[in-house]
């Protein structure tokens, strides 16, 4: 007979990892059970850790990337194996694009089907090698006592190496393998890497000689924010942010250049400046030549500053290079400089800013868009997607803070993004802090019913919805290329129907006035709200010219 108290002192591998997650500080998965997955499910309820259930696996993902940006805390997702990875891929990629930390854990076939081919439930040849593609690693957890070592290598990524995604595949017969000798402790996390001080000190030494220094900060610096102003201060230093680098300063700051590194104005400032100092960021085309104008061209002098070494060899060449961490970077440098009296950082500040506005791609009536949001939604978390007002966020909005703002329109370029990962930033930061979406009413459709998964979890996120009917900036694009528009005029649903058959609040408006009005209700509410705006009641002049 069975010993029924061994039975019940067992503890399953499936149930020690969500121990050891708690214990890492998780507090939010995102999956869809599945047959495949059901025992990394046991023992969830006796854990801090909240599950929020998806419309499809897609959407757990993206909620994932969400609430990592809005953190930076890694997010974590149960799949199930096969369609569960494979509906996880796109976000994964975006997260890959823009160094999200994000733990996907998924089932596979039991260790001794693996590799054989013979038709498996969700069997599909090389799991593993699907999730190399768009993860900093992945893993064959191939018995109990790998895990603390395999998770601390994960959140070793998160913490102290370039992030992104990390990928950890448990066979069926390993999820439900004893693991009561395993160690529920975490293994701790390394310190990330710290800058060479002979580097900080050539630096500073330039910096400081400087005439017309400027800063050019990226998602890496995101952490750094308070060392980045305290840089640009004692520097009298202009500052360029990238997309995941905006809120870096505040928005009014006289040093805050905004802009982006894309439009010839800002490019042209940033070679007239004899020293520039890069920090955190890859110089990848959907920030650097969204408007496909080429290389930026040689500057002066330049140091670049990043976590990955590898990254300081890729897209552009510096004059010298440092691998560190860019909160301790800076800070280091804050060290070395010499502080100096503000001179004329604020003029050639507001001389760039002047001939942004003045940019063929600049759009007062996007300028009066965004300002109308955050007037409405102070201190506004904005997540956007692949859609007109995001292409213009890239150069004219500005963040009230840091993770105050991100979009998929750079970096992986997914559709559907903005619904899904809004749910993920409302999640990590609670009721405090509004959650306001950007997307198109194309790219809505691909998970328009995440709005479900919103209304049921009591999260209030806000959708404008604009509505150009169909894929409009694919279609200018075929028409600037002679190409006959063919696939970018799609039906739509009657998305205020929708949206309220979801569980959710809607209205449609065609006035900025209304739109304030709008987005304040909103605020108040405790379910999700959905405000459609028709693009020709907000645009006077034909957008979309950079095609």
């Amino acid at each position: 007979m069975t010993d029924a108290r061994a039975v019940s002192a067992s503890v399953s591998c499936g149930e020690k990892l969500v121990e050891l997650l708690a214990a890492y500080g998780v507090d939010t998965v995102f999956g869809i059970p599945g047959n495949h997955t059901v025992q990394l499910y046991r023992g969830l309820e006796n854990t801090p850790i909240r599950h929020i259930s998806p419309r499809h696996e897609q959407g757990a993902a993206f909620m994932a990337d969400g609430y990592a940006r809005a953190t930076g805390k890694p997010a974590t997702c149960f799949l199930i194996s096969g369609p569960g990875l494979g509906n996880a891929v796109t976000p994964m990629i975006q997260a890959l694009a823009d160094s999200v930390p994000m733990l996907v854990v998924t089932a596979v076939a039991a260790t001794e089907q693996l590799g054989m081919g013979e038709g498996r439930l969700h069997e599909i040849p090389d799991q593993r090698q699907l999730a190399r593609q768009c993860s900093r690693f992945s893993h064959t957890l191939m018995r109990p006592d790998e895990l603390p070592k395999v998770l601390a290598r994960a959140f070793a990524v998160f913490s102290c190496e370039r992030p992104g995604p990390v990928h950890i595949e448990i066979p069926l017969d390993v999820i439900t393998a004893d693991a009561s000798h395993v160690s529920g402790s975490p293994w701790p996390i390394p310190a990330p890497p710290v800058a060479a001080p002979e580097a900080i000190e050539r630096i500073g030494q330039r910096l400081s000689a400087a005439e017309r220094p400027a800063l050019l900060v990226g998602g890496g610096a995101i952490k750094a924010a308070d060392q980045v102003r305290a840089l640009a201060e004692r520097l009298d230093a202009p500052v360029v942010t990238t997309v995941n680098g905006k809120g870096l300063l505040p928005p009014d700051h006289e040093l805050l250049v905004g802009g982006s590194p894309s439009l010839e104005s800002v490019r042209q400032f940033l070679r007239d400046s004899d020293a520039v100092l890069a920090v955190g960021t890859e110089f990848g085309e959907t920030d650097y030549d969204m408007l496909f104008l080429g290389p930026l061209g040689e500057f002066p002098w330049m140091a670049r500053v990043d976590i990955d070494a590898a990254q300081l060899s890729r897209n552009q060449r510096a004059d010298e290079l440092v691998v560190g961490d860019a909160l301790e970077s800076v800070a280091l440098l804050n060290a070395r400089v010499t502080s100096r009296e503000a001179g004329d950082g604020a003029m050639r500040c507001a001389a760039v800013r002047e001939a942004i506005s003045r940019e063929e791609h600049f759009s007062r009536d996007m300028t009066r868009l965004f300002d109308t949001i955050q007037a409405a939604l102070p201190g506004v978390c904005l997540v956007g997607d692949s859609t007109l007002p995001t292409y213009y966020a890239v150069w004219q909005y500005q963040a009230p803070a840091p993770r105050r703002y991100f979009h998929s329109a750079t970096g992986g370029g997914t559709l559907g993004y903005a619904i899904p990962a809004a749910i993920g930033a409302r999640r990590a930061l609670g009721d405090h802090i509004p959650v306001a979406v950007l997307i198109g009413d194309g790219s809505s459709q691909f998970t328009f019913m995440e709005l479900a998964s919103a209304a049921q979890e009591g999260l209030p996120i806000i959708v404008l919805l604009w509505n150009n009917s169909g894929y409009q900036e694919i279609k200018r694009g075929m028409i600037a290329s002679k190409i006959e528009p063919v696939g970018v005029d799609i039906a739509a649903p009657d998305f205020i129907g929708a949206a309220k058959a979801l569980g959710c609040e809607a209205e449609s408006v065609g006035s900025l006035k209304d739109l304030e009005r709008a987005l304040k209700d909103a605020g108040r509410r405790s379910v999700p709200t959905l405000v459609e705006l028709t693009e020709e009641e907000f645009v006077g002049d034909a957008p979309g010219s950079w095609y």
